[in-house]
């Protein structure tokens, strides 16, 4: 059974664009990766997108989105990726387990920057992520 994993961040523009790509690309079939914002930018930046072309992922399609546009979706980890959206994370309609990996924010910098954030995350979350989910499913009957 696919889980769907929720990434959260401030402007889901950077860093949480980049763990879904990471997570979707990392984790299928078992994982479906989405991301939201708690104030979501206008754009993606185009370092965002070359990052994920340059390790060979998809880039397509990424834009930013409200937590209202996610909040129905059926989701059984919420993770965040800045201090900002994990502490004004929203409840949700049904306990869901949490996860917060931190991550620097490379908005405004150059490439090489969101190339090392990029690898951070896979270096980190990617493996986070799995532990959350397994731990998840060993607790249940």
């Amino acid at each position: 059974m696919t889980k769907t994993v929720l990434v959260l961040c401030t402007h889901n523009a950077c860093r949480s664009q980049l763990a879904q790509a990471l997570l979707e690309h990392e984790l299928a079939p078992a994982v479906r990766a989405i991301s939201a914002g708690t104030q979501p930018a206008g754009e993606v930046p185009a370092e965002v997108f070359a990052a994920l072309r340059l390790a060979g992922l998809p880039a397509d399609g990424l834009v930013p989105k409200s937590l209202d546009a996610v909040l129905d979706e059926p989701v059984e980890l919420v993770v965040t990726v800045c201090d900002d959206a994990k502490e004004s994370c929203p409840v949700f309609p049904r306990p869901v387990p949490r996860l917060h990996v931190a991550f620097p924010d490379p908005m405004g910098q150059p490439l090489a920057r969101f190339l090392e954030v990029r690898d951070e995350i896979r270096a980190r979350l990617v493996p986070a992520v799995r532990q959350a989910l397994d731990a998840e499913r060993g607790a249940r009957p």
